[in-house]
């Protein structure tokens, strides 16, 4: 592979590929994110440099507060978008501009926003909810890869690359959306070079969640893992209550196994060790906090890490 020789643009790209590729992820997504960083060179030439600088920050941390469930009336402000969503990010003009984009759809529990292996481009915006992103395993089983909130876009690597769907994208309640168009999409990134910025720090947030996660399954044993990812969805889908934090997603046990990378009779021993230690209370498909400093502290997680 050649190195490019226009600037910091073009070794971006060959820095970034390469990464991704010792990180073992799959030739469609690169392609993805190598287009981002065209876009990005892009808006950088149409004069956002000095934005750029200020604005973009490829390890922006993922604080993402509670999504909230009820639909929002009036004009959304940055305040009603969780922190990190993509939504969140955008300037007001750049966000109205978007939200007037595609068709709305309201979606009850259960419902499949997108389908994995299928062919498909366009894009979903989430407005209120929670979606849980899963993907296929050669034994039958499903793997819980994510979860995605009001406020956040998805199905953008296949509107990228024109590749079939990587993943499957299910609602967990009342979900609404947008379904926008991959044409009108790339037309609204080249009329608002900010919104293309976002996008490439939003993606690389991804890519830094899925690399934390590859680096637990190798680093640590299963109590420290289970104890990193709950104090994770904590910060990122938590809420306050008088009994501690309320993580506000329905897992099941199953897929916080997937999550964690760990059998489900392991995850429920380590369960029930660290509700004996009296970090975590246990109910119905919910876990709540009861001492997130300790939890932190057993899954050896800095400060900066959120």
């Amino acid at each position: 592979m050649s190195r490019s020789r226009s600037g910091c643009a073009g070794q971006m790209t060959i820095d970034v590929t390469e990464l991704l590729l010792a990180t073992g992820w799959p030739p469609a997504q690169i392609l993805g994110v190598v287009a981002l960083q065209a876009l990005l060179g892009a808006a950088l030439r149409s004069g956002q440099l000095r934005y750029a600088r200020g604005r973009l920050l490829f390890d922006g941390s993922h604080r993402t507060e509670g999504a909230k469930l009820s639909m929002r009336r009036g004009e959304p402000s940055a305040q009603d978008w969780p922190t990190g969503t993509f939504l969140r990010r955008l300037d007001p003009a750049v966000r109205r501009a978007l939200l007037d984009l595609g068709v709305h759809r309201t979606v009850r529990n259960g419902q499949i926003l997108i389908h994995e292996g299928i062919q498909e481009s366009h894009l979903i915006l989430l407005e209120a909810g929670l979606t849980k992103v899963t993907a296929a395993l050669p034994d039958g089983r499903s793997a819980l890869l994510s979860l995605r909130v009001g406020g956040d876009l998805i199905g953008e690597m296949s509107a990228l690359n024109d590749k079939p769907r990587s993943a499957t994208v299910t609602t967990c309640g009342p979900t609404r959306y947008r379904v926008i168009p991959r044409e009108r999409f790339s037309h609204f990134l080249r009329e608002h070079p900010q919104a293309a910025l976002e996008l490439a720090a939003m993606v690389s947030d991804r890519l830094r969640w899925s690399n934390r996660r590859r680096i637990d399954f190798t680093s640590y044993g299963v109590s420290v893992r289970v104890a990193r990812v709950i104090a994770e969805l904590s910060r990122t889908h938590g809420r306050s209550s008088r009994d501690g934090v309320i993580i506000d997603v329905r897992l099941t046990q199953p897929e916080l196994a997937t999550i964690c990378g760990a059998a489900e009779t392991t995850i429920q021993k380590a369960l029930r060790e660290l509700r004996a230690d009296g970090l975590i209370d246990i109910g119905y498909r919910r876990i709540t906090v009861r001492d997130l400093a300790g939890l932190r502290q057993l899954g050896q997680l800095d400060p900066e890490d959120g």
